[in-house]
């Protein structure tokens, strides 16, 4: 990228982060973001999903700086040198996850996850849920609060809460997480091919309804869900040299 940039400026809707969008503005301008070489998003890592879900038809990349609570996709916010870093930041790719869930009604439900797609009790009683991975089975029955098919990019999220492993980028592998799994007590997981397609049955689903969660677009009462890579879409993040998602990853396992 050249030093001059058409830069467009995104924020979340909290003050820290309208008022940095302001002083940028005025300091560098505003195109379009049909037009811009870089989207320039201000926030945290929720506001970050949002900007590249929306923006997913652009092939252009995202430069997040954080403004919010919560960083890990987002490098640390400075106004002077913007430019400079945007000339020298590293881009990451990433694709997510596409889930389509039936519901109880029948209904097909359609949405793309960045982080993760998760299941979850939506009832005072535990979730059954019955696993299929490429079309075997490979888990008759998990009896669980919950259970989540994480990418790289997602995995020291939600997965990670729920004890499930860091992966690096690149790894070409995604992390199924059981959430307080009751049954089988020693099962914590397995790691799967990012080509893999996982399919989750629940089981008696009006006793024990489930709801589906793709970052933060929920589904109630779902019946299954199926997940697979979307490697047609593809998100262009950009991070400070040294700080991409790999290094993150890294370090997040040693702190």
């Amino acid at each position: 990228m050249a030093k001059d940039f058409k830069i467009a400026f995104v924020a979340s809707d909290v003050a820290v982060a309208q008022t940095a969008r302001s002083a940028l503005v005025q300091r560098f301008g505003q195109t379009a973001e049909e037009e811009a070489d870089v989207i320039v998003a201000l926030g945290g890592d929720g506001f970050m999903l949002h900007t590249l879900h929306r923006t997913q038809n652009l092939d252009t990349p995202v430069y997040g700086m954080n403004r919010g609570t919560v960083g890990f996709l987002m490098n640390e916010y400075s106004e002077s040198d913007l430019t400079d870093r945007l000339a020298e930041a590293a881009e990451e790719v990433l694709n997510p996850l596409s889930m389509t869930a039936k519901t109880v009604d029948g209904k097909l439900h359609e949405a793309l996850a960045i982080n993760e797609v998760s299941l979850l009790r939506a009832g005072p009683q535990a979730a059954k849920l019955k696993i299929t991975v490429d079309g075997r089975l490979r888990l008759a029955e998990l009896v669980c609060d919950g259970a989540l098919l994480a990418t790289p990019a997602g995995s020291t999220a939600y997965n990670y809460s729920a004890h499930g492993p860091i992966l690096p980028i690149g790894s070409d592998v995604l992390a199924l997480t059981a959430v307080a799994a009751f049954r089988p007590r020693r099962w914590r997981g397995a790691l799967l091919p990012k080509a893999a397609e996982v399919r989750f049955d629940v089981l008696d689903a009006k006793k024990r309804p489930v709801m589906a969660d793709a970052d933060s677009l929920w589904v109630e009462n779902v019946v299954w869900v199926v997940i697979r890579s979307e490697p047609s879409i593809k998100h262009r993040i950009l991070f400070d040299p040294g700080h991409g998602l790999e290094e993150r990853l890294i370090r997040e396992q040693f702190e």
